[in-house]
């Protein structure tokens, strides 16, 4: 079978074509596997022996490292780059190497470049282009890019794929995905399904290399973020792009993680990474459609300040399942209800349903659970993802492929944010936008997720709802408007029947308690009779620093209007949409209600125990009044009556002081 046409039959990644086509040509696998193994097994020995190396030493073998994985060709370069992100795999100085792998490679000849040009677009680069650089200003894993100007004058890059790079990348997918089953076969201790992994990271490979499939990538990531503020995506130039040739809008920008220099040309590095960062949770969260390769050489501060985005030829994406179980795992993350968390583990795939959780929920408690004095939104997350990853290796989860991307995605860039602010936490900026969604969007799934959130054993928590309030205001998409009407409808909508009963309840209850505490002692149980008989009312009234719920309805409308005050303009049409819907007028008939039901059983009751409080008293006075009279009266009566207040006996009584 000839080269092009191995070419041809693999413009997709399909691992049933490459077995076939690899297992007749041993030979060239075997010698492959050679070529492969024995460089990385005496690398392998010489780092185990070199342990407690200069740090020279180790800086060498590094570099030897890089070179190796570079000679090795684009499969490995990819695997490299996937590695310099994993501090918890790789040692710092190897990291630093293997980061170079993602911009300084190698450059192939021009000639060859151009022959593609002219093969793909049908006319020399000079005839298609007004100018072209004679070099190529970069050299990646897939291909090189030159930098040209269209005759209509804009400034462009061209990306011209590497040779014989397809069939190359099959061959080591091939061997690598052996060895991937064999392991997963041999030894019980692997139980990631790393042949799915090695798939998921194939096909994306293969995808990249079809320059159409990047362009249609780029389109569809502007479609979905460009519009973001702070954000830009490069427009694509079609007629000047295909299979191999690629043609974008030229971005001249700083590396983000050149800090000095951004902070130069007047930006600030922190708040663009936390544009970064509010974009990766939409990319997630949103639409489910996610950059998969978020390097440093892949995002560039502008002129104007933007951040942008290039080489969208790894691209992922999230079903809508995994999104809302993935928003439902945080919520319980940060509520630190571990038992249901290991229940969204077997929702996104990661744990079947009949594995016994006893000792999972323990060692997910551990670690999710921060020091002493700090809050889990300060914590790392690649120290987080550490350490769960040692619960994957210990107990039998089984990694997703797609979960693999994800982390690596978040992880690259909280580094990015560490290189900006060693003090930066990803979740402190992530929390606030999940916050937000959860108060503002309708789907059912996150409807129920933030009904868990604050109902517990039939309470509402309101302090739970602060927090959210509290963290959705500092999320940019935060609108009060929206939060209230969504709050109202949520609250109120016939879905939410259970939310609607025991809002009316804590309702209920404040007025209750206020009217209470508000009450001179003596009147109260005139006017309103044994309301504090109630266990959790008299609780409340009895501790007089503790917020009833009204109090907390007046706290949640001085957050609300926090950093956002409602003029008074705005309060009457927005009082007026709310008491104009359905469900606000049943909500107050039904509090009026509850609270006529509570008053009419509490004024029968109080009649009740009034005639028997008066029951209790009369025959109290009649006993007085029995007492007063002489010894031999009351003696006489009580034995000749048997049934007086005395026992049936005539027992002996003490009356006036006397025993008789």
């Amino acid at each position: 079978m000839s080269a092009t046409k191995t070419d041809f039959e693999l413009d997709r990644y399909d691992i049933n074509a490459i077995a076939n086509y690899y297992r007749n040509q041993p030979l060239r696998v075997w010698w492959r596997c050679i070529v492969i193994f024995v460089p990385l097994i005496w690398l392998f020995l010489r780092l185990r022996f070199s342990a407690k190396s200069s740090t020279a030493e180790l800086k060498k073998l590094a570099i030897e490292s890089r070179k190796l994985l570079t000679r090795l060709g684009p499969a490995f370069i990819k695997i490299g780059q996937a590695l310099s992100t994993r501090p918890d795999i790789v040692p710092p100085v190897f990291m630093d190497e293997l980061a170079e792998l993602q911009d300084q490679l190698p450059p192939f000849p021009n000639e060859i470049a151009f022959q593609f040009i002219r093969d793909a677009l049908g006319a020399d680069p000079l005839d298609v282009y007004a100018e072209i650089s004679d070099n190529p200003i970069a050299a990646a894993s897939l291909g090189q890019v030159y930098k040209g100007k269209l005759k209509t004058g804009e400034l462009v890059a061209i990306k011209v794929q590497r040779p014989d790079i397809a069939a190359g990348i099959a061959l080591d997918m091939y061997i690598l995905r052996g060895i991937a089953t064999w392991l997963k076969k041999t030894f019980k201790f692997v139980r990631t399904n790393l042949a799915a992994i090695l798939d998921e990271f194939a096909s994306r490979i293969f995808e990249e290399m079809d320059y159409t499939f990047e362009g249609q990538n780029a389109e569809k990531f502007a479609k979905y973020y460009g519009e973001l503020e702070g954000i830009y995506v490069p427009k694509i130039y079609w007629q000047y792009t295909a299979k191999r040739v690629l043609t974008m809008e030229w971005i001249e920008g700083i590396k983000l993680t050149n800090v000095e220099k951004v902070k130069e040309s007047g930006f600030d590095s922190r708040h663009i990474i936390e544009v970064g960062v509010q974009c990766s949770l939409r990319q997630l969260l949103d639409y489910g459609y996610f950059h998969a390769d978020p390097h440093p050489g892949n995002l560039l501060v502008m002129g104007d300040g933007k951040l942008a985005y290039l080489d969208f030829g790894m691209m992922s994406e999230v079903s809508a399942e995994q999104r809302f179980g993935l928003i439902e795992a945080i919520v319980h993350l940060v509520n630190r209800d571990f038992a249901a968390l290991s229940k969204d583990y077997v929702r996104l795939g990661f744990l079947t349903e009949d594995i016994d959780f006893t000792a999972i929920v323990p060692a997910l408690s551990e670690v999710f659970n921060p020091p002493e004095g700090q809050s889990l939104t300060q914590m790392d997350f690649k120290d987080m993802t550490d350490q769960l990853s040692q619960i994957m290796y210990d107990y039998p989860f089984q990694v997703p492929a797609y979960y693999a991307l994800i982390i690596r995605s978040l992880v690259t860039l909280e580094g990015i944010a560490f290189s900006v602010d060693p003090n930066f936490k990803v979740l402190a900026v992530a929390y606030p936008y999940v916050a937000n969604r959860l108060l503002n969007d309708s789907a059912p799934e996150l409807r129920m997720a933030l009904k868990d959130l604050l109902f517990r054993d039939g309470e509402f928590r309101w302090n739970r709802l602060e927090n959210l309030l509290s963290n959705a205001q500092t999320n940019p998409d935060y609108d009060l408007s929206g939060t209230l009407d969504k709050g109202i409808d949520f609250l109120l909508s016939d879905r939410s029947e259970f939310m609607h009963d025991r809002i009316i309840d804590e309702i209920v209850k404040g007025i209750e308690v206020e009217t209470s505490k508000r009450l001179p002692e003596r009147l109260r149980s005139s006017l309103i009779g044994d309301i504090v008989a109630d266990p959790q009312i008299k609780a409340t009234i009895a501790k007089t620093d503790t917020p009833s719920s009204l109090d907390y309805i007046a706290r949640l409308w001085s957050i609300l209007q926090k950093d956002n005050a409602i003029s008074p303009t705005e309060i009457l049409p927005l009082a007026t949409r709310i008491l104009s819907k359905r469900q606000t007028l049943t909500l107050g008939r039904d509090v009026i209600s509850k609270l006529a039901q509570r008053s009419l059983v509490r004024a029968v009751r109080e009649m009740l125990l009034r005639d028997e409080r008066k029951y209790q008293h009369d025959k109290q006075q009649d006993f007085i009044n029995n007492s007063q009279k002489t010894p031999l009266v009351e003696e006489r009566e009580l034995v000749g009556s048997g049934t007086s207040s005395g026992t049936s006996s005539g027992l002996r009584r003490s009356v006036n002081g006397r025993s008789w």
